[in-house]
């Protein structure tokens, strides 16, 4: 079932919004070569702590999952694309580094990602990374009153394959307030015109996840969480956690 979030609903998920921002932020300043990816959730973990909130992934079983996500962030390099488990790994000159992370705070909740190199980049990776931005950016500018699911999943579409780039078919975006996943399913394929239609207070987790080869199948780790492509090229994601307003897409998850 859908919610349709209030005025004052959306305000609080703001909150939680801002305190998944600074988790970011915590955790890209963390990162550096030679630093473990363990250490970036410690970090995460220490802003949600501080802020009162909770994480919604620690914990989390989806049908799908062998066991529970045993993380409040998720961190994923190179040709990993999405849910890797932050361990002992090393970050090295070069790597490309996705993070997802999200807070429950007063019972509302956040989710958002961003992927940023360490060291010294590859040009091909800061073009896939500008590449899944201008993705995200162009399913938020479609979350508009009068349009439907479908468009956003167009709009985010249409950027990945001009830059010919592939994305998990089974994966996308999400409804979101006082669960992490809520009902309507976002996927980053569609047709224009399709879907749920958006309303004022649909509250949504857009999240592109491009992969530089072009392919849309994917791996799963024996760990069974950690999504890597297939011919192990490169992998970007970002999400936002949005508002349909009348007055247009409200960011929650912006610092």
């Amino acid at each position: 079932m859908v919610e349709i979030k209030t005025d004052t609903a959306l305000d609080a998920m703001r909150e939680a919004g801002r305190v998944v921002a600074n988790a970011l932020a915590a955790a890209r300043g963390a990162a550096a070569v030679g630093v473990r990816l363990r250490e970036l959730d410690e970090a995460a973990h220490t802003v949600l702590n501080e802020a009162g909130a909770s994480s919604p992934f620690l914990g989390y079983q989806p049908s799908f999952a062998p066991v529970p996500f045993p993380a409040v962030l998720c961190a994923s390099v190179n040709d990993a694309v999405s849910h890797g488990i932050p361990g002992d790994y090393r970050l090295r000159d070069g790597d490309l580094v996705s993070i997802d992370c999200g807070a429950e705070l007063d019972g509302w909740t956040g989710d958002a990602a961003i992927s940023f190199t360490v060291g010294t980049p590859r040009p091909a990776d800061l073009e896939l990374i500008a590449a899944t931005q201008q993705a995200l950016d162009a399913g938020i500018a479609a979350a508009t009153v009068g349009h439907r699911i479908g468009d956003i999943s167009h709009a985010i579409s249409t950027v990945a394959r001009k830059a010919a780039c592939g994305m998990p078919s089974d994966f996308g975006g999400h409804g979101i307030g006082r669960q992490m996943h809520e009902d309507p399913h976002v996927p980053n394929h569609g047709r224009p015109g399709r879907g749920f239609p958006l309303r004022h207070g649909l509250a949504l987790a857009i999240e592109p996840m491009l992969m530089a080869g072009g392919h849309n199948d994917y791996l799963t780790d024996p760990d069974g969480w950690t999504l890597r492509t297939i011919d192990g090229s490169q992998a970007a994601h970002f999400e936002h956690t949005i508002a349909i307003t009348e007055s247009g897409p409200r960011i929650l998850t912006l610092p």
